[in-house]
């Protein structure tokens, strides 16, 4: 595959082809999955560094930013790790007083975590180098394609994890 030689990307040839579900079509959507991705997360890989920490860790502190009081079993679901790997998480995380747990009120078996001050401070910086990357992509992309792009990640999402994804939704309002 040629790759352009300049420095922008050649967006001269960005609208699907009627046949879009031809495979040319849908491996240029997985490269531009990837190539978007990993250029997005590298974008805070240098502040997690300094920290210690990893994109595992980021993806936890985003979760527990978002729905204070989470419990480590939705953290899990959220996450798709196993329980060990998101004990060595939370335990990196919990060593460095970014999260706290505090027993649940109901069921005092349950882990409830919630950002210290450090913590929140530390996912809203990461966040809002996220934040500005997204926002030129949906600018230059225009409001139009934002509902376009959201459905077609909603639609990599198994039907059984929908209703999370719409309770995190519902969190925003």
């Amino acid at each position: 595959m040629a790759v352009p030689s300049s420095n922008s990307p050649d967006r001269s040839s960005s609208a699907a082809s009627p046949l879009f579900l031809r495979e040319d079509e849908v491996r240029r959507g997985v490269e531009l999955l990837y190539f978007g991705y990993t250029r997005l997360t590298r974008s805070i890989d240098e502040g997690l560094a300094k920290q210690g920490l990893g994109r595992a860790h980021h993806r936890a502190l985003y979760f527990i930013a978002r729905q204070p009081d989470l419990t480590v079993s939705d953290l899990l679901r959220f996450l798709a790790i196993t329980k060990q790997s998101l004990g060595r998480v939370l335990n990196d995380l919990s060593e460095r007083d970014l999260v706290e747990a505090r027993k649940g009120e109901i069921d005092r078996r349950q882990k409830l975590l919630r950002l210290t001050e450090a913590g929140a401070r530390l996912e809203a910086d990461l966040f809002e180098s996220l934040r500005e990357k997204l926002a030129a992509a949906y600018a230059a992309a225009g409001q139009e394609s934002v509902g376009g792009f959201w459905h077609v990640l909603e639609g990599l999402i198994p039907e059984e994890d929908l209703p999370m994804v719409a309770a995190l939704k519902e969190s925003r309002k």
